[in-house]
This record gives C-alpha cells, sequence and structure tokens, in this order.
C-alpha cells in the first residue's frame, strides 16, 4: 500500500502524455530517493515555467509572459514568409534544420472534426489577421503528414488563395536511412510527387 501523499504522486506522474502506471510508480520512487534540495529544484522549475510561461502574442509560440519569443523579436528573420505550425514543438524542429529564416505561426493543433476540433478552434483567425497586417507573400504550411493535417493543409490553402497569397507545403517523402518495405502508401506517393533529377556531376 502507497502513502496517501505518494499515491497523490504516482496519480499526477500518470496523468501525464506518455507515462503510464508502472513509469509513474518508477519516477515517484526516483524523486522519494533523491535528495531533498533536487526535489525541491524540480519543484521550483515546475512552477517557474507555469509562472514566467505565456504565448507570444504575434506567433503563439513559447515565450517568456510579456514578451515575444525570440524568433518575433529577431529583426534579422525574413519578414515575407510565414511557416504554419501545429505546435511549438514544431518550431523547435524546424529551427534544428536551420532550412527556415522567416517567422512561424502556431496554431496549436489541427483539424479533427472527430475530437471536435474545427476551425474555430485553432488559431486561423490570427493567422488571417497577419497576413493582411504584415503584408505576408508566402505561408508555407508545415503540418504533420496524417490524415488531420493534410485536412489542415488543404484548409489553409482553400483559405489563402483567393487572398492572393503563394501557400506551399513542404515536401514529404521517404526518411533518409528508411527501408521501402516500412513505408506507407501515402509515403511512397509523396516521394514520388517530390522526386528529383539526379545529376552526374
Amino acid at each position: 500500500m502507497y502513502t496517501p501523499s505518494l499515491r497523490r504522486l504516482i496519480d499526477e506522474l500518470g496523468r501525464m502524455p506518455g507515462v503510464g502506471p508502472k513509469s509513474a510508480q518508477r519516477v515517484a520512487f526516483y524523486i522519494l530517493r533523491e535528495p531533498d534540495e533536487d526535489a525541491r529544484r524540480l519543484a521550483d522549475a515546475i512552477i517557474e515555467v507555469k509562472e514566467k510561461t505565456a504565448l507570444c502574442e504575434i506567433c503563439f509560440n513559447i515565450a517568456e509572459t510579456g514578451s515575444l519569443c525570440p524568433i518575433c523579436a529577431d529583426v534579422r528573420r525574413q519578414l515575407d514568409a510565414l511557416c504554419v505550425v501545429e505546435d511549438p514543438r514544431d518550431v523547435v524542429a524546424m529551427e534544428r534544420a536551420a532550412a527556415f529564416h522567416g517567422r512561424y505561426h502556431v496554431l496549436h493543433g489541427a483539424l479533427n472534426p472527430l475530437e471536435g476540433i474545427g476551425p474555430e478552434n485553432l488559431r486561423i483567425h490570427e493567422l488571417l489577421a497577419r497576413i493582411d497586417a504584415e503584408g505576408i507573400q508566402e505561408v508555407i504550411v508545415c503540418t504533420n503528414p496524417n490524415l488531420e493535417g493534410e485536412a489542415t493543409g488543404m484548409y489553409l490553402a482553400r483559405l489563402l488563395g483567393p487572398l492572393g497569397v503563394k501557400v506551399t507545403r513542404i515536401a514529404s517523402g521517404l526518411p533518409v536511412g528508411g527501408d521501402l518495405e516500412y513505408a506507407d502508401e501515402l509515403t511512397l506517393g509523396r516521394a514520388f510527387e517530390g522526386r528529383q533529377q539526379i545529376s552526374a556531376n
């Protein structure tokens, strides 16, 4: 039997995504074994991130409370291109690739009628306002290559097309090091559509 406080900790940890009952129990016992100052440091970090983190008022990426995110605050970024992503974690992934030098717009989800997520639940209205106010020339749709991401991309293309904005989608296909036998039909189809000429030089 667990003490009430330990049971509560395990229950709270178990509510986290990707953490099952066994993992929650392991983490809880790890915290119990750690010195008090380490546990307090963890608790302080959780409280601090909740108190000091907000959404950027321009792109809705993660930012310090009352501040713009580092990308919106960077005057060196390309101003006429906007990369639309589903989640702030996608911004991190794109920045790691260092292939895009414009700014972002975070939707905070994708269209999913089965879960009751429609356009009104995403930051689409704010996206339209930015395009009008900031003179955006190109919107690059970087939603996930799944049914919800594809539906969101198509919806945005239909919405933005009449505004005279160039709407593009990042290419998708086979990952480097992947095997054809494990690729699904959509991935293989996209890989063929995005094929490029091989230069012998």
